[in-house]
């Protein structure tokens, strides 16, 4: 059995540790049955780079399996320019750039390098509004609270969560529905 991380799951984490287990259930589903607007559009921006057709640029990396052995995580880059050594991340909409968008960079940027692909930048994409942001490469306090983050999804237990509902995250969460904070949430 493949223990890696997906690199997607680092995000949902950080948003709610229940959301590795919720995804999990639906993982054989159709994503119609679960994802929100929010989910489809990111999953049409994204058909440009799956599909590999962004661009037809030789020094352009697009859509790309990455993995690191040391970390245990693999996924997609969505852009990797051999040129310049930038690593992009295109999102449909960014209003504001929160951990999980730079933990999601930090590690495509490990698994670039122990391919030894160098990253000297690292950008978020907005498509919607077409504005990018530079995210700074890690520090080694930011390393560290990275890698503590991947520690604890490998030791993710279910019957170890503690609830900390958080209206604000858990009103727009896909699977309010299945959690026992839903509760503590407004769904009118």
């Amino acid at each position: 059995m493949d223990s890696a991380i997906p690199i997607s799951a680092i995000n949902d984490f950080i948003f709610c540790p229940l959301s590795l287990y919720y995804h999990s259930i639906y993982s054989s589903f159709d994503t119609t049955v679960y994802h929100d607007k929010a989910q489809t559009r990111g999953k049409i921006a994204h058909e440009t780079i799956d599909s590999a057709i962004y661009t037809t640029s030789s020094r352009i990396l697009q859509g790309l399996s990455v993995y690191s052995s040391r970390l245990g995580i693999k996924g997609k880059i969505d852009i990797y320019n051999l040129e310049n050594e930038f690593l992009i991340e295109r999102k449909y909409h960014i209003r504001t750039i929160f951990d999980g968008h730079r933990y999601q960079l930090y590690a495509q940027m490990y698994c670039l390098f122990e391919a030894n692909l160098p990253v000297r930048k690292m950008f978020l994409h907005s498509l919607k509004d077409n504005k990018r942001y530079e995210v700074e490469l890690p520090d080694q306090n930011q390393q560290k609270k990275f890698e503590d983050i991947i520690t604890s999804i490998h030791n993710f237990m279910i019957d170890s969560v503690k609830l900390h509902p958080n209206p604000a995250k858990c009103t727009n969460c896909i699977y309010h529905q299945l959690c026992n904070s839903n509760t503590y949430v407004n769904t009118t």
